[in-house]
């Protein structure tokens, strides 16, 4: 596995919305992003630098591997 990248808030949301996600919400600082097929949804901090536990986490959840999240950055 790749190390993890270091990315914003909004890349992260961009790269999602590339997966297939859109944002469902937002409140204060976090964004809810949401996948319908199949059904996913991950919390994403709309920080400078995601903590990189909080970003695996994010991809687990996502279902991306961290190449494929590289990919859509």
């Amino acid at each position: 596995m790749n190390a993890l990248p270091r990315v914003s808030g909004s890349a992260c949301v961009a790269a999602l919305t590339w997966a297939g996600f859109h944002l469902k919400w937002q409140q204060g600082r976090h964004m809810l992003m949401r996948k319908d097929e199949p059904s996913l949804q991950v919390v994403v901090p709309d920080v400078e630098e995601i903590d990189r536990a909080v970003l695996e986490t994010i991809l687990h959840r996502a279902g991306l591997s961290v190449d494929d999240f590289r990919e859509l950055l």
